[in-house]
């Protein structure tokens, strides 16, 4: 449950922060400023929506930080939790049980005398014989 709600806090801040970058301006942006652009940036002040801008960004960062540091260690702690529990690679490297013999008796089944026939081994066929072309042969 606390790992879904600092997945939740993570992702909340990652998308706050993405917006809070879209919103500042760039270094370049003073320049137009010069030529009548500058009067847009009044809403906040002179120099208030850059530093309300700047410290919600720093906030949200440090908030991204810690979160991705207490995601961390929940992971960590929880993978030494289930180091008892078997993966599926555990399971498929253990062999699997013995069959039970389904006549019910709790002898062995009986072993034949003799082995059964060999199958013919198949004779190898010959390589065919490189061929070159006609005007190697003069």
């Amino acid at each position: 449950m606390l790992r879904l709600i600092l997945t939740c806090v993570q992702v909340f801040t990652s998308f706050v922060i993405v917006g809070l970058v879209l919103l500042q301006r760039g270094k370049g942006a003073e320049a137009g400023a010069g030529f009548g652009a500058g009067a847009s940036g009044t809403v906040f002040g002179a120099r208030g929506a850059t530093t309300a801008l700047s410290r919600a960004t720093a906030v949200f960062a440090a908030i991204f930080m810690i979160n991705s540091l207490a995601l961390a260690y929940l992971g960590t702690s929880s993978s030494r939790q289930q180091e008892v529990q078997k993966t599926i690679l555990d399971e498929a490297a253990t062999p699997p049980p013995k069959p039970v013999p389904a006549t019910g008796s709790s002898a062995p089944a009986s072993v034949p005398a003799t082995p059964p026939p060999a199958a013919p081994a198949p004779t190898p066929t010959p390589a065919p014989a490189p061929m070159l072309p006609t005007w190697w042969n003069w």
